[in-house]
């Protein structure tokens, strides 16, 4: 079977199994959508949304977050991974967008990863969940499922997987099929013990074939 006939079983077995598939991140705005991403940067979403219950209660917007102090932010991030970088990434995140983009967080991939601490995976996802741009974040979870099941082949970094999928996915289920991927590995195909005994899909999978 090659990848073709994979992607498109994929993509049935999905769209009848997690037609509603969507990021777990809890927002309001792009602009929490953009400081949760950041947030989640090897740490949980769980974690992340407990996090920003409280962050968001004390600094709702870019303005409010821009005046605060880095310290401030992190007493509010502390028990996510990384917080004080992740606390300097958002000071920055926020002056930025006062500064340079009228308080808006940019619509465009290109823009948003000018920000302080948006890398390309972030933008990814912003770009996509919200403004519904085509896009293929490759996150941990995205880059062992691809490989595991045989949608990529060889690839060294999110990047070449990022790009080997884009040619895969029609471009309309693209967005959904980042969220498949993530929910796929977060909930079965685990990284240390894969639950092939409950996956529906290992009629397609390298990974299964070879056990």
């Amino acid at each position: 079977m090659n990848k073709k006939e994979k992607t498109q079983k994929f993509i049935a077995h999905f769209s009848e199994n997690m037609p509603e598939a969507k990021t777990e991140l809890d927002y309001t705005n792009v602009f929490e959508l953009t400081v949760a991403v950041v947030l989640s940067a090897q740490c949980t979403d769980k974690r992340v949304n407990i996090i920003t219950k409280n962050l968001f209660a004390e600094m709702p917007v870019a303005e409010v977050m821009a005046e605060a102090s880095i310290d401030a932010i992190f007493d509010l991030i502390k028990s996510c991974s990384y917080p004080r970088n992740k606390a300097k990434h958002l000071s920055g995140l926020a002056k930025m967008l006062v500064n340079d983009f009228d308080s808006k967080v940019p619509d465009n991939l290109e823009d948003l990863q000018k920000l302080p601490g948006v890398g390309r995976k972030t933008a990814n996802v912003v770009g996509s969940v919200y403004y519904d741009i085509p896009a293929m974040p490759v996150d941990t979870h995205v880059f062992r499922v691809a490989d595991r099941i045989g949608l990529t082949t060889k690839t060294k970094n999110p990047l070449q997987a990022e790009l080997q999928l884009l040619k895969l996915f029609p471009e309309d289920k693209l967005n959904i099929a980042h969220h498949w991927l993530i929910l796929h590995g977060r909930y079965l195909c685990k990284a240390r013990r894969p639950q092939c005994e409950r996956c529906g899909i290992t009629d397609i999978c390298k990974y299964f074939s070879k056990k």
